[in-house]
């Protein structure tokens, strides 16, 4: 479940997937196997070969898709997430949901 994500935003960034561009939704979230995150963001296209290139630029190994029919997407947490944000220039709403959670980014880096 996506939190701090609107209706709208949830329908910018499918419109976008499935048009082939990569795009990138980030919201609250919870996981026990990583607590110490409280923010994922998807990065997706519905092109997987494209998705494919664009992940290797970061480091991001294939088998890391999660292979969703519509929107097979890399999940990105922590210090990856804030690397590859800052530097797609997709920074401001990470930084916005940290703000909301009360959370210092640069602890999370």
């Amino acid at each position: 479940m996506a939190f701090g994500v609107t209706k709208q935003e949830l329908a910018a960034w499918k419109r976008s997937v499935r048009s082939g561009n990569v795009a990138f939704l980030t919201h609250f979230w919870y996981d026990k196997r990583f607590p110490q995150y409280n923010t994922v963001t998807k990065a997706a296209c519905s092109d997987r070969g494209r998705l494919i290139e664009w992940g290797l630029t970061y480091g991001l190994h294939e088998t890391w898709i999660h292979e969703d029919r519509l929107y097979p997407h890399f999940d990105l947490i922590g210090a990856d997430e804030f690397r590859i944000l800052e530097q797609e220039g997709e920074l401001e709403k990470l930084l916005k949901l940290r703000m909301r959670a009360g959370s210092n980014h640069e602890r999370m880096r």
